[in-house]
């Protein structure tokens, strides 16, 4: 397989309302990676809207967000991705084998200002350069 027909590597974000941390992170994966990995994000239970401080937070960083929807998470959204990142789902992600599942433990911003956002946001970022480095391991 070329570089040219190679699939490129699928990473799902899991929070429980999608509205914040899964959406910075799909939003930063997009971003960062140039259109070189497939990004999805959805939720357990999503919520009506993503989180107005995220989407501040994240444009005060020159990316948009304001016309993100939070996602129901499915089966098959797990099933097609190569990477299944976690942020306080609990036990309602599907496991399939063959997957790389990674749980990251950051502070919820759900009713937060955009002032305690931002460190959030910074986190996610920090995270999502490792993981692009990571990545490299999937192709």
């Amino acid at each position: 397989m070329t570089a040219a027909t190679a699939k490129k590597p699928s990473v799902l974000f899991v929070c429980v309302h999608n509205a914040g941390r899964s959406q910075m992170a799909a939003a930063f994966l997009t971003a960062l990676s140039q259109g070189a990995v497939e990004v999805r994000s959805a939720g357990s239970q999503p919520a009506e809207k993503v989180n107005p401080a995220a989407v501040e937070a994240m444009a005060e960083l020159g990316i948009d967000m304001s016309a993100e929807i939070p996602k129901v998470l499915t089966t098959e959204a797990v099933r097609e991705s190569d990477v299944v990142i976690t942020m306080g789902c609990g036990d309602t992600c599907p496991i399939f084998p063959g997957k790389r599942y990674e749980d990251w433990e950051l502070e919820d911003p759900a009713g937060q200002g955009v002032e305690s956002v931002r460190p959030i946001r910074d986190d996610i970022k920090t995270r999502i350069e490792g993981l692009i480095a990571s990545l490299g391991e999937l192709k």
